[in-house]
């Protein structure tokens, strides 16, 4: 028999639950509002720079066989892919590019995190690229939404 006090610790747990659905829930970035009918997302973990190239490769093949109004594109960087991201690469025009078509360009905030623990300081990102909570995760939210994802 379940009495008054397990009752009311059964409801706070319950309570203290929710709440932290809700806190989980407004840390992920929004989705984007489109009407592309290609939606994709790309993930970049991988720490060489041919593979880092390549990525924009397909990128910017994308954009040629697709069209910016036809496809949704995002780049979402996690672990060493990150350095991709980080101001000075080789690939800044590249880069800068892409967004200009509309490619969204996103990065890992543990992985940059972690790089400030190594560093001694939290590295610049190049202009214009977003800082999500958790690549991985970012790419799951987009999964969700009927991204596709494609890993060069």
């Amino acid at each position: 028999m379940i009495n008054k006090k397990t009752n009311l610790f059964i409801f706070s747990w319950m309570m203290s639950m929710l709440v932290s659905l809700n806190v989980l829930a407004a840390q992920e970035p929004p989705l984007p509002d489109t009407f592309a009918e290609h939606k994709i997302v790309m993930q970049i973990s991988d720490p060489n720079p041919f593979k880092q190239t390549l990525v924009l490769n397909v990128a910017g093949n994308l954009v040629k066989y697709y069209g910016s109004t036809n496809m949704d594109l995002e780049i979402v960087a996690f672990g060493p892919g990150v350095r991709l991201m980080l101001e000075g690469n080789v690939n800044t025009p590249r880069i800068k590019a892409l967004m200009a078509t509309g490619v969204r360009f996103s990065a890992c905030e543990n992985t940059l995190t972690n790089f400030a623990k190594i560093l001694g300081k939290k590295p610049k990102l190049i202009e214009g690229i977003d800082i999500v909570p958790a690549g991985a995760a970012r790419i799951i939210q987009l999964n969700e939404a009927g991204y596709k994802t494609l890993k060069p």
